[in-house]
């Protein structure tokens, strides 16, 4: 199904209708937004048909100036059987002949008071995070001290319960059991609730609790960039775990790579913490302060400096 249609972009801009409503549920399938200029000289040689088509003063005023025959031309090659609308900005008068050609074809044509660039900056932005690739995870997303944490892992791990812990202790909730992640450009994904489930918790024994009506509005978020991963898995004795933090796991959700850490899970530890201290280090990281390289290095000295001590210790008479 079309994530998005005409009749969508009708209702968020509050646009006028002027014609072509049998068109209304058209898909439009790219953000990309056309101002034909160069069609209204009667270069359709390269038409991006499959875009929205938006016409402002130049435009508008050109097409004035052109012959009632080239003008009903023009208009009849803008309303292709592809094209999703077209969009007059600035409250113009619509030229009778694009009535015409749309309600001929089917196309919509709306009219908007905003500025032109002003609509089409809104409008790309509303398309590209309407048309944006999506997916969606299971686990809890969590805004731990401006980092934003996907805990994941088997169902009755703790993730729930580790999420609580942590709106008690100042941090943010976006997204329980289900994650709606949104790719919005190359290397940033944003994540959000279903509607349905927003601002909710579901603990075992417990049940379901609002968390913005316990903790106030303070401790729920609508939407969180995704920063790292923080997967939770029952304690295996016959398993490696990292304990210098060295090696750094990545994962790909769609097309990007998202660093991942595995935290073994058995009584007694606390997970909320580890969290906390992994959302920190991991800022840390990024403003080149890095523990597990430094103690590497000072480790590498010292074994160093003592093979020479014993070098020199072996050469003496």
């Amino acid at each position: 199904m079309a994530k998005v249609r005409v009749a969508d972009i009708i209702e968020h801009f509050n646009l006028e209708l002027i014609s072509g409503e049998e068109g209304i549920h058209r898909p439009i399938t790219t953000s990309d937004i056309s101002r034909p200029g160069l069609e209204m000289t009667g270069f359709f040689d390269y038409y991006p048909a499959d875009r929205i088509q938006l016409l402002g003063m130049t435009e508008i005023t050109f097409s004035n100036r052109l012959s009632p025959e080239e003008r009903k031309s023009r208009m009849d090659n803008l309303c292709s059987d592809i094209t999703p609308g077209i969009v007059i900005s600035r409250n113009l008068e619509v030229p009778d002949e694009l009535i015409e050609a749309s309600e001929e074809k089917s196309v919509p044509v709306m009219r908007t008071p905003m500025k032109t660039t002003r609509f089409s900056s809104r409008l790309t932005n509303y398309l590209e995070f309407k048309l944006a690739p999506a997916t969606a995870i299971h686990g809890v997303l969590v805004d731990v001290y401006g980092v934003g944490v996907l805990i994941t892992g088997k169902s009755g791990v703790g993730k729930s319960e580790t999420a609580l812990e942590l709106v008690k202790r100042g941090h943010r909730l976006v997204a329980d059991d289900c994650v709606e992640i949104v790719q919005e450009e190359e290397g940033s994904l944003i994540g959000h609730a279903p509607e349905l489930i927003e601002h909710l918790l579901e603990i075992r024994g417990l049940g379901i609790i609002n968390v913005m009506t316990l903790f106030g509005a303070g401790a729920v978020r609508s939407h969180k960039k995704i920063t790292m991963i923080a997967n939770l898995e029952l304690w295996d004795e016959h398993k490696q775990y990292d304990r210098l933090g060295l090696d750094e796991e990545k994962v790909k959700i769609l097309d990007t790579e998202i660093t991942k850490m595995t935290v073994p899970v058995r009584p007694g530890r606390n997970l909320a913490i580890i969290i906390e201290v992994a959302a920190m280090n991991y800022r840390l990281k990024n403003m080149g302060v890095n523990a597990a390289r430094q103690f590497t290095a000072k480790l590498a000295n010292v074994i160093e400096e003592h093979e020479q001590g014993t070098e020199e210790e072996k050469n003496e008479p």
